[in-house]
Formats: structure tokens, C-alpha cells, sequence
């Protein structure tokens, strides 16, 4: 089976652990070992998410010269390169000897006329405190939002992603029996210009948007959408709280979910399951093969009838 496999940017660097190169490697030796468990038997793409990295990245520019900051589609190319290094090598090591891996940065062409441009909503960066927030909110001028499992973080605008460019190249590596990284961080944002040229653009593209049009493109037989939680949830955080185990992209449709997080995943997975009618998970990292082989996770197939919930520990 062809896999295209999205790491969320929590699943490599998890919630209040220091933004420090060890932590971060640290996680990836862990994701290294679920994807090469997955990679014996099956063709995988990885993509990956970078909005803590990004975020990190944009500070550091902030604090050397405040007037002229990175703009976020350099900064993203900057954490595509330095993820994309971190789980090449590690899964390099975890994998059997002769296997091959290459990463590619990838540019993805999104609408400059996107709404999302007029609307912030993909949160990056470290999660602030109230009162740390208001300081940086008053030294940046950055939009912030309260997220739902508390604490503040800077929002960028996230427009849909309608072309990746470079498609071709991922195809003759993936011919040539490669595992292939790329489209990290939803790739790099870049726009048509009115002279027809490319340029780069101020945006954060969601990561799980991309990977499930990369496996469209890919014509993959499956897209997991791998993260620190154990699946979809019902009422998450409240007195109803469900895990939802096989469903269909039309029974997730009426769920209200955190658009910041969890809302993206389904809306991206369900697309992929509605657009193939092949099988898109979400779930834990570590839980990557028993999601496909339907023993974890959320599973949206194209022929459930109605939901069934798992039986899981605290979350």
C-alpha cells in the first residue's frame, strides 16, 4: 500500500517540553520508530508539521530586529529543511540497511484572494500565559487566540493549498523505491504575482490540508493523520466526551471541533475519504499500524454506517 503519513507538529514536540533541538530529537527518534514500522511492509510519504518550530523561529527574528522580521514563507522553508533533517536521519537509522530517503522542500501554491488571509486561525509558536500574551501582543502586534485546552498563541492566516509544486519530482523518487519527506509544514507558501512570477507569501498552510492533496495526487491507499491524541472525540473535554472509532466523512460533518486543531485534521481527512473513497485515520503517533489495520483511532471509511466509539484511557 501506498501511505502518505502527516505528523502533527504536538507529535514531535509535545506540550510544555522546552523548544530545545534535544527535546525535538528526542520525539522524532520516537516517530522514527512507528514510521519504520510501517515502511516495512508498505510505501510511505511523510509530511509534517511545524507550527511550534515557525513560531520559535519568528520570535528569534523578532528579538534581533523587531522592524524587519522573516517573513513566515522564508521561516517555513527554514523548518522544512530542519525538520525534514532530523526525521530523515533518524528514520535512516531505524530503517534496514540499503533502504532510501530523500526530503524535498515543497512549494505550495495557495489563492492570494484566499479568505483565510483576512482571517487568522492556524495557531504557531509557544503557548503563552495570559499575562505573557498581552506583553506580546503589545511588543508584536500579533493576533493571538485562547486555545480550547488552554493558554495563548499567535495565529497566521492558513489559506487552502491548490497546486504542490514539484509533484513530479516526489513521483520519480517514489518509482525509484524511496521514502520521501516533503510538504512540510503544508510546505512553502507561495502565490502567482500579477507578471505571472511565483513569490512567496505571509501564511502558515495546514499541514493535514496538504497531505491529503498530496495523496490525491499520490493516488495513495490510505492517509494517516498522526498527533498526540488517541482520536476524534465528541464532546472533548466535556461530561459526553466519546472517542469516535470507524465513521464516515458525513457523520463527522455536524461535530464542532477546534478549527485551531483538531477541526483541519477531520476536515482534511474527510475530504481525502469523500474525494478516493479509501480508508483516512487519525490518531496517536505511536498507534500509526493499528489505525490502518482499524484497532485504534479515528478510521472515516466510505461505507460505515453511522459510528462506533472506542474504549480509551484518560486523554
Amino acid at each position: 500500500m501506498r501511505i502518505v503519513v502527516a505528523l502533527g507538529g504536538n507529535a514531535l514536540l509535545r506540550r510544555g517540553e522546552p523548544m530545545t533541538t534535544a527535546a525535538q530529537i528526542a520525539n522524532v527518534k520516537i516517530a522514527a520508530v512507528a514510521l519504520a514500522d510501517l515502511a516495512r511492509d508498505h510505501q510511505i510519504v511523510i509530511a509534517h508539521g511545524n507550527g511550534p518550530q515557525v513560531g520559535l523561529l519568528a520570535l528569534q527574528g523578532a528579538a534581533y530586529e523587531p522592524s524587519k522580521p522573516w517573513p513566515l514563507d522564508v521561516l517555513g522553508a527554514e523548518t522544512e529543511g530542519m525538520i525534514g533533517y532530523m526525521v530523515e536521519q533518524e528514520l535512516m537509522n531505524a530503517l534496514p540497511a540499503g533502504s532510501h530517503c530523500a526530503t524535498l522542500l515543497s512549494r505550495v501554491e495557495v489563492d492570494p484572494a484566499d479568505p483565510a488571509f483576512k482571517t487568522p486561525s492556524k495557531p504557531i509558536g509557544p503557548v503563552y500565559s495570559v499575562e505573557d500574551a498581552a506583553q506580546t501582543k503589545q511588543q508584536h502586534g500579533w493576533a493571538l487566540v485562547t486555545e480550547v485546552t488552554g493558554g495563548v498563541r499567535r495565529v497566521v492566516p492558513s489559506p487552502l493549498p491548490r497546486r504542490i509544486i514539484g509533484i513530479e519530482a516526489i513521483k520519480v523518487l517514489l518509482a525509484a523505491r524511496h521514502v520521501v519527506i516533503c510538504a512540510g509544514g503544508g510546505g512553502i507558501p507561495v502565490v502567482k504575482n500579477a507578471q505571472g512570477k511565483m513569490e512567496g507569501v505571509e501564511a502558515v498552510i495546514d499541514k493535514d490540508r496538504t497531505a491529503a492533496l498530496l495523496a490525491l495526487h499520490l493516488e495513495a491507499d490510505a492517509l494517516l493523520l498522526l498527533t498526540d491524541v488517541a482520536a476524534v472525540f465528541e464532546d472533548y473535554g466535556g461530561p459526553d466526551q466519546r472517542a469516535i472509532g470507524a465513521t464516515t466523512a458525513d457523520a463527522l460533518d455536524g461535530l464542532d471541533l477546534a478549527m485551531g486543531s483538531m477541526g483541519p485534521k477531520v476536515a482534511a481527512a474527510s475530504d481525502f475519504a469523500r474525494k478516493s473513497g479509501k480508508l483516512a485515520g487519525i490518531g496517536r503517533l505511536n498507534d500509526a499500524r493499528a489505525i490502518l489495520e482499524g484497532d485504534a483511532g479515528t478510521r472515516i471509511l466510505p461505507d460505515a454506517s453511522g459510528s462506533t466509539y472506542l474504549r480509551i484511557g484518560p486523554i
